[in-house]
């Protein structure tokens, strides 16, 4: 540019594309953003009206967190490679910004008398049959009858919305179920609320036959909207119509301090879930698990099952338990799982076993439901106790968890 009217002094040109002059030196030497002119007497630069375009396209991506290396590709190189810088940054600004939700979330709920959740605005996205399915494994595990009289926060199914997922957890205090979801996009929270389990039924009814489903929730709201394209419904939160589901959701178990005061299996079982399953429906009252094969030691065996002795369920999930010393006689080269008692003739099923011998008893309509949500051909029981919780998971999805109680027995130490 010849003509010095069509030029503007680093001050001015600083002011219209809100950088500082000490940046727009700063770029001249790291070669991003020449002055058009710079005077051989005086040193001053001064830029062309028509470099403010890229002046302020750098400042953009400077104030987006992009490394100068980068900025050179957006601004000068192959349109191809700049969408691959983009992308590769638009990627670690959600990483990083999950990271540090996470960490704060965290702190929060360590800090003393705080719950981390305050009731705070929330959205999230999910696919419709994925939320469909989570609601449909979960929701048995809430109470119902006597049990949900009682204790009325044990009937209702909890969504947590927190550090990027979406957790679905009930409990009757026998069983515990949770399932872990990542949105596709989530903003927000965190947030904790409760929805009666009947309603979340009808909610996965709905659910399954939309593509995608928007959760949103509201700090000052007592409901929980779903939007999947023009379909709108809502669902009240809480133990009781109106209700918000804040202090409900503060007294629902703490299903994280279970989760976490669980012991290292001592026994981990693989088996056929269709065949467990199958060998278990049916009975009354007890039935009996035994494995023999591959253990040492002395205890019962498969054939004698279980059942001398058994007492009602009384220890609540997380209890702790002295780990079980029962182990088969006569390991045999395969081992076997033993399912018998309950009024039916004893059913023999191949397994995958790691640990000794050992006996355990369920309450059927227990541990059916455990293996009818499973997915896939294979579930996997973890057993540090035989007093204590059992881990039901199935094999090919680890974001589903189970807790099953098993039978007490007498002659046992509490």
């Amino acid at each position: 540019m010849d003509d010095s009217g069509d030029l503007l002094s680093i001050g001015t040109f600083a002011r219209r594309v809100g950088l500082t002059p000490s940046a727009l030196r700063f770029y001249d030497d790291c070669g991003v953003l020449r002055p058009a002119r710079v005077d051989g007497a005086t040193g001053y630069r001064r830029y062309g009206v028509a470099q403010a375009a890229r002046a302020v396209r750098l400042r953009q991506l400077r104030e987006a967190g992009l490394p100068l290396v980068d900025v050179a590709v957006v601004l000068d190189g192959p349109e191809d490679a700049a969408h691959g810088v983009l992308r590769a940054h638009l990627e670690r600004m959600r990483r990083h910004e999950a990271e540090a939700r996470a960490v704060v979330e965290r702190l929060l709920s360590e800090a003393p008398g705080d719950t981390g959740y305050h009731g705070g605005w929330v959205r999230a996205r999910v696919g419709g049959a994925e939320l469909a399915s989570a609601v449909r494994q979960v929701a048995p595990a809430a109470a119902t009858g006597k049990a949900r009289e009682r204790h009325p926060v044990l009937g209702q199914v909890l969504l947590e919305l927190s550090a990027g997922e979406l957790r679905l957890v009930a409990t009757d205090r026998y069983r515990l179920a949770v399932r872990v979801l990542r949105p596709t996009e989530f903003a927000g929270g965190p947030r904790r609320v409760l929805i009666d389990g009947e309603a979340a039924r009808s909610l996965a009814q709905w659910a399954v036959r939309q593509r995608t489903v928007e959760l949103e929730c509201a700090g000052d709201e007592a409901r929980i909207r779903l939007r999947s394209g023009a379909e709108e419904r809502e669902v009240l939160a809480g133990c009781a119509a109106g209700r918000g589901g804040g202090a409900e959701a503060a007294a629902f178990p703490d299903y994280r301090l279970m989760l976490e005061g669980l012991e290292a299996g001592r026994h981990r079982l693989i088996v056929d879930r269709e065949a467990l399953r199958e060998a278990v429906a049916g009975r009354a009252g007890a039935v009996s698990l035994s494995v023999a094969g591959g253990g040492t030691g002395d205890g019962e065996g498969a054939e004698g099952g279980c059942e001398k002795g058994l007492v009602s369920r009384e220890t609540a999930l997380g209890a702790a338990a002295e780990v079980s010393r029962e182990t088969a006689p006569g390991a045999s080269a395969e081992p076997t799982l033993t399912v018998s008692d309950g009024g039916r003739e004893p059913v023999r099923l191949r397994l995958i076993a790691e640990g000794p011998g050992l006996c355990i008893a369920f309450d059927p309509t227990v541990l059916l439901p455990a293996l009818e949500a499973g997915v896939g051909p294979d579930v996997l029981l973890e057993i540090a106790s035989v007093e204590g919780p059992v881990v039901v998971r199935s094999a090919d999805q680890g974001s589903f968890t189970t807790l099953v109680m098993p039978e007490r027995r007498s002659g046992t130490e509490d």
